[in-house]
């Protein structure tokens, strides 16, 4: 996807982006960032934390608990409830979903993403995974990381080969 095509999908679109720290720029303008003590006090009120890390890095740095694990390459397909795709948790488009990443750069663009899809409450975590950590905030041991977030199974699945596992309802 070129730079333009990108600034365009995030709505974020002036001209085309002159590489990603202009694209970066341009997503972060569309949202209220939170830091970690701000990202707490909204998760009490009712905001749901979304782990969009890989695997490895979440076995290798440990999570946060009570975050939902949604893998990047999932995240649009899980949150959005138009989705076929949609987790439990994806019940309207006003619930204020708040993703991260390690260092918040990636769940900058992941969180603007989102909003392009009509889920105009979500933002990122300033920092990301290693910022709620240096705040002192909860995290487990590193280890055995949370699997990831997937559909419920569909009626049409049900039946065939593999239903069950979580690959037969991946998107």
């Amino acid at each position: 996807m070129s730079t333009a095509t990108a600034a365009t999908a995030l709505g974020v679109d002036s001209g085309p982006a002159r590489g990603i720290d202009q694209l970066l720029l341009r997503a972060r303008a569309r949202l209220r960032r939170l830091d970690p003590a701000e990202a707490m006090a909204a998760i009490r009120a009712g905001a749901i934390l979304v782990d969009t890390r890989p695997e490895s890095w979440r076995r290798a740095e440990g999570e946060i608990p009570g975050a939902l694990v949604v893998e990047r390459t999932d995240l649009e397909w899980r949150l959005d409830p138009a989705s076929s795709g949609a987790i439990p948790e994806a019940v309207d488009s006003g619930i204020r979903w708040i993703v991260f990443c390690n260092e918040g750069y990636a769940s900058s663009l992941a969180a603007a993403s989102l909003q392009v899809i009509g889920l105009w409450r979500a933002t990122d975590l300033a920092g990301g995974y290693r910022a709620w950590r240096a705040a002192g905030l909860p995290v487990t041991a590193p280890g055995q990381p949370s699997p990831p977030r997937f559909a419920p199974l569909s009626h049409e699945l049900a039946g065939s080969p593999g239903a069950g596992s979580p690959a037969a309802s991946r998107r």
